[in-house]
This record gives structure tokens, C-alpha cells and sequence, in this order.
């Protein structure tokens, strides 16, 4: 490369492109469930390789890590979709009243851990894209202790949140770890 470059212009384009594939125009459903498959192919993106390193934290005192993030989006795939909108008696994986936590705290290096939390996140995002895809509609309801009565379609923009703002946090994350940008 010659002279200064963008920042964002060292992300590789063709692996982001296979990300963004979906429809921007037409059905609502479709375009949120690829924006959220998308969101969730970024954080399994920015995590690719690693093992333990997951573990490492941002800085003290945040017990910030990749780790975390994976435990705590698993359990938020289990409350909104298991939870909240199938109704299911569904307890948190990684966090409990008891510590809040959890999901971050008990982000080690263990080899078992990054394997448990793999396989929770996967087996939740599993069946929330099954609840989706059998859902009639975006309309249906479930019931939340913090937000009350939330639609589907609430649900779904919530996580499409949820993800790009931890995706941010993944970024820096997996920058301090190996120095790689724009996975």
C-alpha cells in the first residue's frame, strides 16, 4: 500500500460480503432474519480461531472478553426466544440472580468452558431460528419481566441490537488479542 489508508479500508470486502448477502428491499421477516444471521455470523467471524485467547479480558477492572460475549448471547438467545416468546421454563446458562455476572466472569481459559459456551450458543441460536422460522407471524407475544408484552418482531430488532453493539466490543476485542481488524 502507498500513502495513508483508511482504517475501514483494510477490511477484507469478499468475507464481508458473504455476510450481507440478503434482501434490502420486500418482506419485513426476511430482511430482519438475515440482518440477525448476519449479526451472528459476525461475532462467530470475529471469534474464528481461537481458543483459549477468548478468554483474554479488555482491560481492568471489565471483564470483558470474547468468551463472555459468546455466554452472554447465549443466554440472551435462551430468554427471548425460549423464555419470553415459547414460554419455556428456561434459567440462564452462564449468569443467575445470585451472579449477575456469570457470563462474563466465568469466561476462563478452561478448553471445556470455550466448548460449553460454544455449544450452548449454538444449540440456542438453533432453536431460536426454528422458533422463527415456525412462528405465523411477526405478531405473536410473549411476556417479559423488564419489557412487559413484546412481539416477535420487537424481539428480533432487539437482538439485531444486542449483537451489533457486542460486535463493536468484538472488534476491539479480538484487535488486542492477534492485531487482526476487519474479520
Amino acid at each position: 500500500m502507498n500513502g495513508p489508508v483508511r482504517r475501514g479500508d483494510l477490511f477484507d470486502r469478499a468475507d464481508g460480503a458473504r455476510r450481507f448477502t440478503g434482501p434490502t428491499t420486500g418482506d419485513e421477516r426476511h430482511m430482519l432474519i438475515d440482518v440477525l444471521r448476519a449479526q451472528r455470523s459476525t461475532l462467530r467471524l470475529k471469534c474464528s480461531g481461537l481458543g483459549p485467547e477468548l478468554s483474554l479480558r479488555s482491560v481492568e477492572p471489565s471483564t470483558l472478553s470474547l468468551l463472555g460475549l459468546i455466554r452472554h448471547l447465549a443466554d440472551m438467545e435462551r430468554r427471548w426466544f425460549r423464555q419470553v416468546l415459547a414460554g419455556q421454563d428456561a434459567s440462564p446458562l452462564f449468569s443467575s440472580t445470585a451472579d449477575p455476572d456469570g457470563d462474563f466472569e466465568g469466561a476462563t481459559d478452561d478448553p471445556q468452558v470455550v466448548t460449553a459456551a460454544w455449544e450452548a450458543w449454538r444449540t440456542e441460536v438453533a432453536f431460536a431460528e426454528q422458533f422463527v422460522a415456525d412462528a405465523p407471524g411477526l405478531d405473536i407475544q410473549g411476556e417479559d419481566s423488564w419489557r412487559g408484552t413484546v412481539s416477535l418482531r420487537w424481539v428480533l430488532i432487539h437482538m439485531i441490537e444486542e449483537y451489533a453493539r457486542h460486535n463493536g466490543h468484538a472488534d476491539l476485542l479480538r484487535e488486542r488479542i492477534d492485531g487482526a481488524i476487519g474479520l
